[in-house]
């Protein structure tokens, strides 16, 4: 739904592949070095890709695998078919999340994978070309996607909660109006003095004086002037 608004690549909005894409290594300068590994068929996708999302429900309602298994084999398989003709790297990680979320794991929204990938892109491709050789065959050796795939949301937690804990300490320090003023600004994205004061029931000169003072320490961003005046999270 979300594609209708864009007018990128229209003539291929939603659909599956109609021309093979298989995964291409590039030079600095975007020269080809050539095919790093082949993807599935156009001709096959359709089918594999329903048997792919029927075996990933199956196996998070009937609980037959532990989600964070289920998941990791939907992604990798996800990405060995490689079913759209563009993007499917990105949606790869959206999906992720998305079932992430359905099976439980609340906090994934609030942590980024993307950077985490990022910045193992080597042990990323490695793991995915290790296992991607292996899926078509009688005996797929998972682990190395696995084992990547794991320790990448482990980071991505572990990051989370050292995040969580600086907030912690930071707000701790604050007076409980300028924490209310905080949760605010978190909640509506942008908010005005206005919108404060009547939020918390506190006068507008007392609010102006927290803001200046969350803006001071760093803690919110300024945007507009006069009247136009508003505030986000820094």
């Amino acid at each position: 739904d979300l594609l209708k608004y864009s007018d990128k690549d229209q003539r291929h909005h939603g659909e599956y592949k109609t021309r093979p894409n298989a995964v291409e290594a590039f030079d600095p300068d975007g020269k080809s070095l050539g095919v790093v590994f082949e993807t599935a068929s156009p001709f096959d996708t359709p089918r594999l890709m329903e048997e792919l999302i029927a075996w990933t429900r199956a196996s998070l309602d009937e609980g037959e695998f532990h989600p964070l298994l289920a998941i990791a084999i939907f992604v990798v398989v996800f990405l060995e078919i490689h079913p759209f003709q563009d993007g499917n790297g990105r949606l790869s990680r959206i999906l992720t999340t998305l079932l992430l979320l359905r099976a439980g794991y609340a906090y994934v929204p609030y942590g980024s994978l993307e950077s985490v990938i990022e910045e193992s892109k080597e042990a990323y491709d490695r793991a995915l070309r290790q296992t991607q050789g292996t899926i078509r065959t009688d005996s797929p050796d998972w682990q190395p996607w696995v084992t990547y795939f794991l320790k990448t949301l482990q980071q991505q937690k572990n990051r989370l909660a050292r995040k969580i804990e600086r907030e912690r300490i930071i707000l701790g320090d604050l007076p409980d109006l300028s924490v209310q003023v905080l949760e605010l600004a978190r909640e509506r994205g942008r908010m005005t003095v206005g919108e404060a004061a009547k939020a918390t029931g506190v006068s507008r000169n007392t609010i102006k004086d927290h803001v200046k003072a969350l803006v001071a320490k760093g803690h919110l961003i300024r945007h507009g002037a006069g009247r136009g005046t508003w505030y986000s999270l820094a």
